[in-house]
């Protein structure tokens, strides 16, 4: 008996040793990331489901977005997540997708401005965005060309206040995010587009340092 507990313990002992957690910073963006979500959002569970596989455990902290980039370059952090990838700054790494998100125009009821064109909706109508977002390059180079139809917002909530009340005719987001921000304050006059302008991957952005090389090595091996 004596000689199975010390093969018991001989064999357990690596990975109590060699356990890991991962810290990263994050912001509240429901219903994919968020404090008080269940498994604190869907694409952070998921990723908790992923390291898991590791034995690696995850440990979230919630910030500004702004703020949440910018910490995680500590190096008592990872990095941040989830992220487009657009949004993996100088100086950190994209990882694999670990979840997807998508990029949609969405308008209040009677007024669908949908159809048009990036170009035309940025030339035609005033469209809001989230300001300290990196938005893929289309919606990008139609902002520069059309400044002063651009409405900038400081985060989601702000956003959908704006276009309910028709201070703005469009606001480009993910549609997930912006409906479910709807739902939980009661506002039932905004609409998706039915096709989204693009899907994106959601990425961890790891700090570009020697040890995180490795990290990111093994999530991409562990995406599925």
């Amino acid at each position: 008996m004596k000689h199975f507990l010390l093969l018991l313990i001989l064999t357990l002992a690596p990975y109590s040793l060699n356990a890991e957690t991962w810290k990263i910073t994050s912001l509240e963006w429901p219903p994919y990331s968020g404090k008080d979500l269940p498994g604190q959002g869907t694409a952070v569970e998921e990723l908790r489901s992923v390291l898991k596989q590791k034995g690696i455990n995850l440990e979230v902290e919630f910030y500004p977005w702004k703020r949440a980039q910018e910490y995680a370059a500590n190096p008592d952090y990872v990095g941040y997540f989830p992220a487009w990838p657009e949004e993996v700054g100088k100086g950190f790494m994209g990882s694999k997708g670990v979840q997807n998100s998508s990029v949609s125009v969405l308008y209040r009821q009677g007024n669908d401005v949908s159809s048009a064109s990036m170009m035309d909706l940025f030339s035609s109508y005033k469209v809001g965005l989230i300001k300290t977002y990196v938005y893929p390059d289309a919606i990008e180079q139609a902002a520069k060309k059309h400044p002063q139809n651009v409405d900038l917002s400081p985060n989601e909530q702000s956003l959908l206040k704006k276009l309910s009340a028709g201070r703005m005719d469009a606001a480009i987001t993910d549609p997930k995010v912006m409906m479910y921000y709807a739902d939980q304050s009661g506002v039932d006059n905004i609409k998706a587009a039915e096709r989204a302008i693009e899907t994106k991957p959601l990425v961890v952005s790891f700090a570009a340092r020697d040890d995180n090389k490795a990290r990111l090595e093994l999530l991409n091996s562990l995406i599925k």
